[in-house]
């Protein structure tokens, strides 16, 4: 089973409303493409799931959340990381990430509590932190190739990723032929800025095996926050912290993680939610 997505445009526009440095969007733009490949092996309309990187890194968490039908959105705690590239002249999101932490993948489908896995970090480079998610806590033997490309002046130039798991059966030979094709394609970040499309890098993993397109799609950032989910988080916090609010501020702004939607609350406004 192989899924293969171009995240360009969804990963542009997370750079554009966190104005990320050149490291952080590469490290955020991977964990997006990430879960959008994972968000779309979910099978409920409201289904969804969270990944969320915690290393030790200068960038702090990084949290990346999808649908069942591959639209992202996410964050990260600390947008500007300034670092010198790695020892191969690439932008080192391994440094920016860290190589100590935990990767959290929190899956919502529906039922009384989330399921929620976690591995420790391997490396920081992310695909190969995914791979080895799979491996441990899910037992799926998985190849997982995630890359962005960013200009000079900080846009996107191209995103994307490709995830290949096997399944059960899969002989030796299966498994050489699959290391073969991977160990043959070029970065996937340099395949879609070349224009290769999804089913082009899928076939490439693939060669060999005869794959037939089961599924097709476009993803995209996405946020859903709206007003009501705001007033529920407000109610939360419990009467007392919604009175006191009201009135120690004329107006009380609450500013989304994941886009830049600013809702903002009277006194009274806040004192209807107290009712």
């Amino acid at each position: 089973m192989c899924c293969a997505v171009d995240s360009t445009d969804a990963v542009a526009r997370a750079e554009q409303i966190h104005q990320t440095s050149a490291t952080v969007t590469a490290a955020l733009g991977r964990l997006l493409t990430a879960a959008s490949i994972m968000g779309m092996q979910l099978k409920g309309e409201g289904d969804s799931v969270t990944l969320r990187l915690a290393g030790d890194g200068p960038a702090g968490t990084l949290l990346a959340v999808s649908d069942s039908s591959g639209n992202v959105k996410g964050y990260p705690q600390n947008p500007v990381v300034e670092i010198p590239l790695n020892r191969y002249g690439k932008l080192d999101v391994a440094g920016a990430v860290g190589k100590n932490g935990t990767l959290y993948v929190i899956r919502d489908i529906g039922l009384r509590e989330p399921y929620i896995g976690q591995t420790p970090i391997v490396s920081g480079e992310i695909a190969e932190d995914i791979t080895h998610y799979y491996a441990v806590s899910e037992q799926i033997p998985t190849v997982c190739g995630l890359g962005v490309l960013v200009e000079r002046d900080l846009s996107v130039l191209a995103a994307g990723g490709y995830l290949v798991q096997l399944l059960p059966g899969a002989d030796e030979a299966c498994i050489e032929k699959l290391e073969e094709n991977i160990n043959r394609m070029a970065p996937v970040s340099t395949l879609i800025h070349e224009g290769k499309t999804p089913q082009e890098i899928a076939f490439m993993a693939l060669d060999g095996f005869l794959p037939q397109v089961l599924d097709e799609g476009r993803m995209e950032y996405r946020c859903d926050c709206s007003r009501e989910r705001v007033e529920r988080a407000l109610i939360s916090l419990g009467r007392d912290e919604l009175l006191a609010m009201a009135e120690e501020q004329p107006l009380t702004e609450v500013r989304c993680h994941f886009c830049p939607r600013v809702h903002r609350f009277s006194p009274d406004e806040l004192r209807g939610l107290v009712k």
